[in-house]
């Protein structure tokens, strides 16, 4: 099976009470160690983990995000060791794994050579929210050769035939982003979220999982039916500041 299938064989929803769930861990944080045991037991709790490369300037994330990747670089985390760690893990785990990147770290490392090791570590695709689909041939072309997804993100402020191209364009599944503005805070989900998303929906062939903002169980709640599942990001990391076991987290979500 090609990697792009595995994702979305993992995130077709197949219980429309049972949301599908992509869990965001930044890799690296807050150290080695701990990332490990976060990865195993997220993965363990979720359809598919979202990992994602520390960068000095991420200007999708919000204060949680940033801060964590902060503290990952610190410490020495960086794409090459992420991919080191997940060839590692991955074969402990069935639940697919997708790299979230900004541009910059991929090009240093070169795409080629990106593509061979993201399939020796387990890695079925990439976001890259700083690349725009006009300009992400020559990923798509070397992702594409081994079956790797490239996963396109729309917002509510995407013009219809955008919305289109970027669904068509999309591999593996559509992120729905349900507001614009950075990743995180407290800020409760916007009402008429719903009704995007269920165009998004209706343009997508692959399953639709809305992220930012999602928090809490009300949250899931909420958006649960208008699309296949959710990415929770920034409410796992502030978890996992907290003490808090991202098993049961994650499994509290789904309640």
């Amino acid at each position: 099976m090609r990697p792009e299938q595995k994702i979305t064989l993992a995130l077709t929803a197949k219980d429309a009470n049972r949301p599908g769930l992509i869990a965001y861990l930044t890799g690296g944080y807050p150290d080695e160690r701990r990332f490990r045991e976060y990865f195993l037991q997220t993965a363990a709790a979720c359809d598919l983990v979202e990992v994602g490369i520390p960068f000095s300037d991420p200007m999708a994330d919000g204060l949680t995000i940033q801060n964590a990747s902060q503290v990952a670089l610190n410490n020495g985390a960086s794409l090459e060791k992420i991919l080191q760690w997940l060839a590692e893990l991955t074969p402990e785990v069935e639940t697919p794994v997708v790299l979230m990147s900004y541009l910059n770290p991929l090009l240093a490392y070169g795409y080629r050579r990106l593509a061979g090791d993201a399939v020796k570590s387990g890695v079925s695709g990439f976001i890259v929210p700083d690349l725009p689909v006009e300009e992400a041939a020559p990923l798509v072309d070397a992702l594409a050769e081994s079956g790797l997804a490239l996963i396109q993100l729309v917002t509510p402020l995407t013009p219809p035939a955008r919305l289109s191209l970027l669904c068509e364009k999309s591999r593996g599944f559509v992120y729905a982003v349900t507001h614009a503005g950075t990743t995180g805070g407290d800020a409760a989900l916007p009402a008429d979220c719903v009704d995007y998303l269920g165009k998004v929906r209706e343009q997508s062939s692959l399953p639709v999982y809305a992220g930012f903002g999602v928090r809490n169980a009300d949250d899931v709640a909420m958006l649960a039916g208008h699309v296949d599942g959710v990415v929770v990001g920034s409410a796992l990391i502030d978890a996992l500041s907290d003490g808090k076991d991202p098993g049961e987290f994650l499994n509290g979500l789904r309640r």
